[in-house]
């Protein structure tokens, strides 16, 4: 089964794409959109033209999405929250299940702490995929997504493999 994991962001929309075959995860690949544009429309269609690209070429089986935490900028929350819009919706269209997980549920399970720093991450996420070239540190965290969803989504889809 394939797991698309998704880190939203505005800017920079983080993807990471893993075979589960039971309990063995292998890296297929992993990038960054960068939203282009300069209005907040053009740059969400920018993410969903690249997530769609994505989906399409990669035909996932599953995905997943880190949840967005709010701080104190209510506005920059607003557009990450319309980023992750985006990241819902694109995989909802090829029919996708979608999994949402906390971004402590995601470090807790991949570095086993909830409060872990990107670094940590980063490197747990190549302990976990030998040989992968991570494509920066969104890439890394959707990786992460991806693999966290690889060991809940067994009970929200009743098995991934």
């Amino acid at each position: 089964m394939r797991v698309l994991g998704i880190d939203p962001g505005l800017r920079n929309l983080g993807w990471g794409v893993i075979e589960v075959t039971g309990s063995r995860l292998s890296h297929i690949a992993n990038g960054v959109c960068h939203s282009t544009g300069d209005d907040l429309g053009a740059r969400l269609l920018s993410l969903y033209e690249q997530l769609t690209d994505i989906v399409q070429r990669f035909d996932p089986q599953a995905a997943a999405v880190e949840q967005t935490f709010v701080n104190k900028d209510g506005a920059g929350t607003l557009k990450l929250g319309q980023a992750r819009g985006v990241a819902l919706l694109v995989p909802a269209q090829y029919g996708l299940t979608v999994g949402e997980y906390s971004p402590n549920r995601v470090k807790k399970t991949v570095v086993g702490v909830g409060h872990a720093a990107k670094e940590q991450v980063a490197h747990m996420v190549r302990v976990q995929l030998p040989g992968v070239v991570l494509a920066g540190p969104d890439a890394a965290d959707a990786l992460a997504v991806a693999i966290c969803h690889a060991h809940y989504g067994r009970a929200l889809a009743g098995g991934l493999a």
